[in-house]
């Protein structure tokens, strides 16, 4: 045991009328939620990168945070990783995620860093052994260090695809070694800043080239879990080849992996790339691409990715809706890809984010399972489109020609008329849930 988290109580449920912050208000475990144990359904998991390895800084100021286990040993590695398994029992998380680079030091070459990752793979093994906490996702940091400035997949340097390629390799080993449920892609810096120096349509293809190799090998070593692609806009290249839901789902289809491949969706990706959180969930789900979520909001007013931790039950609701509605996580659940303000400098705060942001998910979740429930979005929707369950309606979109239109048109009588849609009706339906 170390003493970082010392004083501060394993959290238990104690419902809405509990004074203390060390408590849970609305995420009971076991509360059954649409036939399902709560924790079941949001399967929460803490990010090691922003727990554990970020330093508090921004673009604008560098570390604010001391923390014991900063620096570049193998020895102080594994204290983080005590530390970190530490919190996961504190908070009864069931799952943390991991970058290569957030649980190993940066060694001299390719073969150190792979044998401190297994060195650490195996150090986790022992410390999931002991506490049953599972690992949800793993996957591989090919935009921190500069080699990767110009790219991984997409670098124009042959080189560098190798060493991307060899790392997620061996990420892909180690996420299978400790029974992981998935394995994530992020492509940082899978983008361009100028079209001076780029070639689209060759890195596209090298973008996909490294994707397929990725598929198969999930399928030689016979990982079970999913592959999943998680879109990022704008941050840091001005332009992204992983955009959004929309856009990933049609690079899939060009290199024929849509079958192979699902999503890890931001809240944070997705106010960036323009939509609200429930859209790309949507677009997803509608795609049959819906894989997990990270869970974290921007701050509105600023201009990149602030990862805070998510306050607003109303946007909670929202999102596990669309969850729901597609019939919740297999593989997935809900990560917290979020992070501490930088002022934020106690053990704590550390435990207490994580709380409310459980807490929000779990009113989130209750209230999507009410409204699904009480089906009134379902009933306006199916209302809405009703005039397409008509047999002349559906024929308009399987054997239909625009000359059959016409004469639907002129035998009438055809007037159409508007029809509200009746927004605010259905936003004061949604607020008498959350």
């Amino acid at each position: 045991m170390t003493d970082f988290f010392k004083g501060i109580p394993k959290i238990a449920y104690e419902g809405g009328d509990s004074r203390s912050d060390y408590a849970f208000r609305h995420y009971n475990p076991d509360e059954v939620v649409m036939g399902k144990r709560m924790e079941d359904h949001l399967r929460f998991s803490v990010a090691y990168w922003h727990s554990f390895a970020w330093p508090g800084g921004d673009p604008f100021g560098g570390q604010t945070f001391e923390r014991p286990w900063f620096g570049e040993t193998m020895e102080l590695a594994k204290l983080k990783a005590d530390v970190a398994f530490e919190m996961f029992e504190i908070l009864g998380v069931p799952f943390f995620c991991f970058h290569d680079a957030d649980v190993r030091p940066e060694g001299r070459d390719f073969a150190e860093n792979t044998d401190r990752l297994k060195e650490m793979t195996d150090y986790f093994a022992g410390k999931m052994e002991q506490t049953g906490v599972k690992l949800l996702w793993g996957t591989a940091n090919l935009f921190s260090h500069r080699r990767f400035m110009a790219g991984a997949a997409t670098n124009p340097d042959p080189d560098v695809f190798a060493f991307s390629g060899a790392t997620i390799k061996t990420c892909m080993d180690a996420t299978k070694a400790l029974g992981g449920q998935n394995y994530v892609l992020w492509g940082g810096r899978e983008g361009y800043e100028t079209l001076l120096n780029t070639d689209l349509k060759r890195e596209r293809q090298q973008a996909g080239r490294m994707l397929q190799m990725v598929v198969d090998y999930k399928h030689k070593i016979g990982f079970e879990g999913a592959i999943l692609v998680e879109p990022k806009p704008q941050e840091p290249a001005k332009h992204q080849y992983d955009y959004d839901v929309a856009t990933v789902y049609g690079f899939l289809k060009e290199f024929g992996l849509e079958g192979e491949v699902k999503m890890n969706i931001e809240q944070g990706h997705a106010i960036l790339a323009g939509h609200s959180f429930e859209h790309e969930l949507a677009m997803a789900a509608s795609l049959g691409i819906l894989g997990s979520i990270d869970m974290n909001r921007n701050d509105y007013q600023s201009g990149w990715d602030t990862d805070q931790f998510p306050n607003s039950t109303l946007e909670a609701a929202l999102a596990y809706y669309e969850v729901l509605k597609s019939g919740g996580f297999t593989t997935g659940g809900t990560n917290f890809d979020a992070k501490l303000r930088r002022q934020s400098l106690d053990p704590e705060d550390l435990i207490l984010a994580h709380v409310g942001g459980m807490d929000v998910c779990a009113a989130g979740l209750k209230a999507a399972a009410a409204m699904l429930e009480d089906g009134g979005l379902e009933e306006a929707r199916a209302e809405r489109y009703a005039g397409w369950e008509t047999d002349a309606a559906k024929a308009y979109l399987t054997s239909a020609t625009l000359e059959d239109l016409e004469t639907a048109v002129r035998s009438g009588p055809i007037t159409p008329e508007p029809r509200s849609g009746r927004q605010e009706r259905l936003e004061n339906y949604v607020n008498r849930f959350v």
